[in-house]
């Protein structure tokens, strides 16, 4: 299993999609790294050699493609600095909720987290 950037990729794969386990590496990027690194698109990950995955990963770092650790440390930075200017989306990510202004009142389970049901306490109160 090659290991490029600190990922091991898929063997069985073509290695323009096996590129793709890689964080922020999409299909274009994916296509750039390997015409810059002169590999052909259809040689499946197993194939490849030390010289390959070499040529690729100076085509990563050529191309200045931000991937892996670089790129989760600016989006968190970006998010941090956003939080901090307390700006309306800054707000929304510290609070957990969606930020690019979707519903709320039926919606959003997957930011908000498993229902807290509110209310409704009267009639326990009552029985005691």
């Amino acid at each position: 299993m090659p290991r490029i950037k600190g990922v091991d990729i898929p063997n069985d794969k073509r290695i323009e999609a096996s590129l793709r386990y890689i964080y922020g590496v999409g299909p274009s990027v994916s296509k750039k790294i390997l015409d810059k690194a002169g590999v052909s698109y259809d040689t499946r990950a197993k194939n490849l050699t030390d010289e390959d995955i070499a040529k690729i990963s100076n085509a990563i770092t050529n191309l200045e493609v931000l991937v892996e650790g670089e790129l989760k440390r600016v989006v968190s930075q970006n998010i941090r600095r956003l939080q901090e200017i307390k700006s309306y989306r800054g707000l929304r990510h510290h609070q957990g909720l969606p930020t690019r202004g979707q519903r709320t009142r039926s919606n959003s389970r997957t930011r908000k987290g498993k229902r807290k049901t509110v209310g409704g306490q009267k009639k326990k109160l009552a029985k005691k």
